[in-house]
């Protein structure tokens, strides 16, 4: 079902904006407290905390980023989803979102509705609180929300991008590929094992991959270091097969560049044995991966992974 209906009467140009904020209000029920904590004044007030705060924004675009075979519901709790792991990413925990909305005219009530019910019902699984946001109108055929998360450190540590040396492992969680047949709306943000490895000093950096592996992995490595990864390591999802089918492309090929994956991507110090086991024992339904380590350049092993014939998705191209 796509977000547009030809009947003016189940638009929101039928209710305008004030009885459209009001319908959002109680789409979103419990998810959104009450003013000046959530929508009704001209900024949302989040109370004070001793932790690092956590900021990250990311939309859904109907056309990009979902179309017509993603319910509503599903839509709406993608968008919250997405940002989530950026949050995991960074071994925090959610705490408030804004959520703004550029509709078409032509945008269906009873879409919208659903949408919003799913991203209520995220942000209930998940406690985050819907605070605010703002409406506009946007062109003929346009669906686009913009929602910006706020979160916070669960601990006197955060985990960036940078810190991996030369040796270090590079592991990944779960399986890669095949996104778009299905994973892309469905998956779990992984915020209980990143709390869990910014908890671990053997982690030095970390990230999600939304991008595919072929890409992402270039915003872990240092200068002066290469990935030296080895092709049967890399966890290929059964979906990456299915679509290797029908594209004639090796599974590996969309395991490394289909995007959208949303697990973890981090590194690891060398000689940290007890990782691996206290991961298992704390996460045993999650596979985690070793793909192989940070090599200098010079010394790259003979067989490792071309990751030059690979890519992922890059904006704008």
């Amino acid at each position: 079902m796509n977000p547009f209906t030809n009947s003016r009467a189940q638009s929101v140009a039928a209710r305008g904006e004030r009885r459209l904020i009001a319908g959002i209000r109680s789409w979103l029920g419990r998810a959104s407290p009450a003013a000046p904590f959530g929508i009704g004044d001209d900024c949302a007030v989040i109370p004070p905390t001793t932790h690092h705060q956590l900021v990250t924004t990311d939309p859904v675009i109907w056309g990009q980023h979902f179309d017509a075979t993603v319910p509503a519901r599903a839509a709406g709790a993608k968008l919250l989803k997405r940002n989530l792991s950026d949050i995991a990413a960074m071994g925090g925990r959610p705490v408030a979102a804004v959520v703004s909305l550029a509709l078409a005219p032509q945008t269906s009530v009873r879409w919208l509705e659903a949408f919003y019910r799913g991203l209520a019902a995220c942000a209930r699984q998940y406690r985050v609180k819907i605070v605010g946001g703002d409406i506009t109108q946007g062109p003929v055929g346009f669906f686009g929300a913009f929602l910006t998360l706020h979160g916070e450190s669960t601990g006197r540590r955060i985990v960036t991008r940078r810190g991996a040396r030369a040796g270090d492992s590079i592991y990944v969680t779960g399986a890669l590929g095949g996104s778009l047949l299905g994973h892309h709306f469905k998956f779990t943000p992984r915020l209980a094992e990143g709390a869990w490895l910014a908890g671990r000093t053997e982690v030095r950096a970390m990230m999600d991959v939304s991008d595919g592996l072929a890409k992402d992995l270039a915003a872990l490595t240092p200068a002066g270091l290469v990935p030296a990864l080895a092709a049967a390591a890399i966890p290929v999802s059964p979906a990456a097969r299915r679509r290797a089918k029908a594209t004639k492309k090796s599974p590996l090929f969309h395991a490394l560049g289909d995007g959208e994956d949303y697990e973890l991507l981090l590194v690891v110090r060398a000689n940290a044995p007890r990782f691996e086991r206290d991961w298992r024992k704390r996460f045993p339904r999650l596979k985690l991966t070793r793909l192989g380590r940070f090599a200098r350049k010079n010394q790259l092993p003979a067989g490792s992974l071309r990751l030059a014939d690979y890519h992922g998705y890059e904006h704008l191209r």
